[in-house]
């Protein structure tokens, strides 16, 4: 690894070469702003004010209008913008990118800064030293493709093996012939104009017997097919893919082939019936390409689904999947645990009643269509309520005191008709509702009740924070939800697919 003279020497020439590109009058002014570890990108505009971007603000750089000149400085010291309107600066991982007229004349330049960013793979280093394929999505910026520079540095310079950089728009190892410092000692193939990105990770595991292939943005049916045949020849391939969420690479019919491809299968009625499922599913067609997915939510907080085979099987059962999450704490600790909207729910155990003189029939009907989870005890040393008849008061004068003496709640009623059980109902539910129904019971009843019969289910009424949740849990599952009713008896009803 760099040492700190030699990063900050690294950093200084990065700087300078940035600056040294923009015409003077906007360069001095940034230089005077001293924000450079913030900034983002500087924006050059036909007719505009110059701009520059940082994380959390921007400023203009000057109050007179870029002109075809100013266009012309810039472009005149960066390299030949490619067939996608790209350039850099060689040996930085600077980007320059066009916008052109309907002629082909430049008129606007986005100048992004490019920087390495070291001791990021710490948080999933233990993955890529295990030698399995890797795949990594995340939305644009959120830091895919400086997790592949760091990790194309650790795995050739820390841990010796020989890693092939397949590298299309020179965004992982920079501008020039000669690739930047950040990816190590891994070799770097350019996809040259012409040829397609597939080829040459083809041509890379053909001709340089590489232990690692890294390659960024997969995208194409034909990109994807090299994956596969990559992996059937046993080399570690890393590589992010077009798609946010493992949800958006299986519903999009070229990428999900990285992960076995989806097909279509008809079941037959005795194992439609011992699946709990319709006869028409869906299931994975292939083995994956990958062994792990990452997803990155953020750049300190990064979702980990071990065995892609077993996860895609999972979803397509409708099962929730409960990826690992790991997280970067500020004091650089990182955190590994388990996610799922089940943890949010509380542990509830039921509310224990003792009965005197109440028809426990009437009782038990009316809990039940309140939502609330109970459990009727013989003894009142066991009881957190006591229910009675106003009748019986008189008659059980050491209960009352013993139930007062431990501080147990005492409920009483007129008589024991359905009614009064009714109302009595509704003030244990407003009483102890969130605090002794199962919910997580109820949602796995009604889950295994749609998956097997394809009907709607309907849970209990539940407050409006509680249902945000099951709601959640729900499409954990593969499953559809909505909230129906008035309140206090609205309620989450569970639909199929």
């Amino acid at each position: 690894m760099l040492k700190d003279n030699e990063l900050y020497r690294l950093k200084e020439y990065e700087m300078e070469a940035f600056l040294s590109i923009l015409p003077p009058y906007v360069k001095n002014e940034l230089r005077k702003l001293d924000k450079w570890e913030f900034l983002i990108e500087v924006v050059l505009d036909l007719g505009r004010k110059p701009e520059a971007r940082f994380v959390d603000s921007f400023n203009y750089l000057s109050n007179d209008l870029i002109t075809r000149e100013d266009i012309e400085y810039v472009r005149s010291r960066v390299g030949e913008f490619d067939r996608d309107n790209r350039a850099g600066i060689e040996r930085t991982l600077h980007r320059i990118s066009c916008i052109k007229n309907r002629m082909g004349n430049i008129v606007g330049l986005t100048l992004r800064v490019g920087r390495a960013v070291y001791g990021t793979i710490d948080i999933v280093r233990d993955l890529f030293e295990t030698g399995k394929s890797i795949l990594l999505l995340g939305r644009p910026g959120v830091g895919k493709t400086t997790l592949l520079r760091e990790a194309s540095r650790v795995l050739s310079e820390e841990l010796h093996k020989r890693v092939v950089v397949v590298d299309t728009s020179n965004e992982i190892g920079g501008d020039g012939d000669i690739p930047h410092p950040a990816i190590g000692s891994s070799r770097r193939m350019q996809v040259p104009y012409g040829r397609t990105q597939a080829d040459v990770m083809i041509e890379a595991v053909e001709n340089h017997n590489p232990e690692c292939i890294i390659i960024d943005e997969i995208g194409r049916r034909d990109e994807a097919e090299a994956c596969r045949t990559i992996a059937e020849r046993g080399v570690q391939l890393i590589a992010t893919a077009h798609g946010n969420t493992l949800d958006n690479l299986l519903i999009n019919p070229v990428l999900s082939e990285l992960l076995g491809g989806i097909t279509t299968v008809i079941l037959g009625d005795e194992e439609a019936q011992r699946r709990g499922t319709q006869k028409t599913v869906l299931e994975r067609s292939s083995p994956p390409s990958f062994d792990i997915l990452i997803e990155i939510r953020d750049r300190d907080t990064l979702a980990v689904y071990y065995d892609v085979a077993k996860v895609v099987d999972k979803y397509l059962r409708g099962y929730p999947l409960n990826p690992e999450i790991r997280r970067r704490k500020e004091s650089g600790e990182v955190e590994i645990k388990k996610e799922s909207e089940l943890e949010k729910l509380p542990k509830y155990t039921p509310l224990k009643i003792f009965t005197y003189g109440v028809s426990r029939d009437y009782l038990e009907q009316g809990l039940r269509s309140v939502g609330l989870d109970w459990q009727f005890v013989d003894s009142i040393d066991e009881a957190e309520v006591l229910i009675m008849t106003k009748s019986q008061e008189k008659k059980s004068g050491r209960i009352v005191n013993e139930a007062k003496k431990r501080g147990i709640e005492i409920f009483k009623i007129n008589s024991n008709t359905k009614s009064n059980i009714r109302k009595l109902s509704l003030e244990l539910r407003n009483a102890f509702l969130d605090k002794k129904r199962d919910y997580l019971k109820e949602i796995e009843q009604g889950v295994r009740e749609v998956l097997s019969t394809g009907k709607p289910y309907p849970l209990y009424p539940a407050p409006s924070h509680i249902r945000k949740i099951q709601h959640k849990i729900i499409t954990e599952f593969g499953l559809k939800s909505e909230s129906q009713g008035e309140e206090p008896f609205r309620c989450v009803i569970i639909f199929p697919k």
